[in-house]
């Protein structure tokens, strides 16, 4: 699931949000650039004049060029899990993670131009395009894990939670490390999670396709309600 936002929820010291900041900084530098002059002509140099640091400083948060292009706000899955397991104990889990993903979409919304043209590099490259959809399907493991933390929680289970993900953006599980943690959660959060992701990504879709109709959290909200409705046929037109 990726949520583009500038806030600084997902936690840390002073040093932490200038990290963050100078990896978004970056990111958004890689996408503006290959908006504008294609993936392939942009260079790492250019990346690193564009947010007016060094190409040193640049490996210092990326490994490769290729890395840039799909790091748009990629600490947005550590404030959702976060919101996820803070969310008022009376919610429903898909109330929570609606909670989580509303809050996340509305600072989104505030960086329209950046979202559009992250999804036009995207589409425009399918070999970035594979790399994020792996990024979003850890994301979506993710997910899965704090809505298993929090009923773990609410049920006052002994059994040991997984340990939240640090702030930091970290390297892609291998995949058979990603399949292993799949496999040890149970259906529901797995089912929840991908059922939330899913839902996001069409109300985005349906909402570009009829911009002029509705607003996204319009949207969005009918969509979850949808959801929690327990997905009914629409009355007959």
């Amino acid at each position: 699931m990726q949520l583009m936002s500038g806030r600084n929820a997902a936690g840390g010291g002073l040093r932490e949000r200038k990290k963050r900041a100078t990896r978004a900084a970056l990111a958004e530098a890689a996408v503006r650039l290959a908006a504008e002059h294609g993936v392939e002509k942009v260079t790492v140099e250019a990346i690193s004049a564009a947010a007016g640091v060094s190409v040193r400083t640049f490996f210092n948060y990326f490994d490769t060029r290729d890395d840039a292009f799909v790091a748009v706000d990629s600490d947005a899955h550590v404030r959702v899990r976060r919101s996820v397991l803070d969310a008022p104990a009376a919610l429903s889990p898909l109330d929570a993670v609606r909670e989580a993903i509303r809050t996340e979409l509305a600072e989104a919304e505030q960086r329209h131009e950046l979202w559009r043209l992250h999804a036009e590099v995207l589409r425009a490259a399918p070999h970035l395009l594979v790399r994020r959809i792996s990024a979003h399907m850890t994301d979506e493991t993710e997910l899965a894990e704090a809505v298993a933390e929090r009923l773990r929680t609410r049920s006052g289970s002994s059994r040991r939670a997984p340990a939240a993900r640090s702030a930091a953006p970290a390297a892609p599980a291998a995949p058979a490390a990603e399949e292993e943690r799949r496999a040890a959660l149970d259906l529901y959060p797995r089912l929840l999670a991908a059922v939330a992701t899913t839902a996001v990504r069409v109300s985005l879709e349906h909402w570009c396709a009829r911009q002029d109709e509705r607003s996204f959290p319009d949207v969005f909200e009918e969509t979850f309600s949808l959801l929690a409705a327990g997905l009914p046929a629409p009355p007959v037109r």
